[in-house]
């Protein structure tokens, strides 16, 4: 659903996965969607210099939330929040096929 407007699969894991988390590093939204490391980390990476996320260092690892201060950051949660809606409306009806 996000895909097609924010420009591909990663970006749209990228951020459903912070909307329900809040904060993670880009190894765990891979593992979350069983996906490559490369593309999430370097989605995030582009996120950060667009200002819609902040990073901050733990140890090793990088933990990417959302950037609260960007003047779009109520507008992008809005839609974010709409997307993971729709997608369990959408899921809810595919499993309601097959049983």
């Amino acid at each position: 659903m996000l895909e097609s407007l924010l420009g591909n699969k990663s970006a749209e894991k990228v951020m459903l996965a912070l909307h329900q988390h809040g904060e993670l590093h880009a190894s765990a939204i891979a593992q979350l969607y069983q996906t490559s490391l490369d593309p999430i980390k370097k989605q995030c990476e582009r996120f950060e210099e667009a200002g819609f996320l902040v990073s901050r260092s733990v140890g090793r690892s990088r933990l990417y939330s959302f950037n609260k201060n960007h003047p779009l950051h109520l507008p992008l949660i809005q839609l974010i929040q709409m997307a993971a809606t729709n997608l369990i409306h959408i899921n809810l009806e595919n499993e309601k096929n097959f049983t």
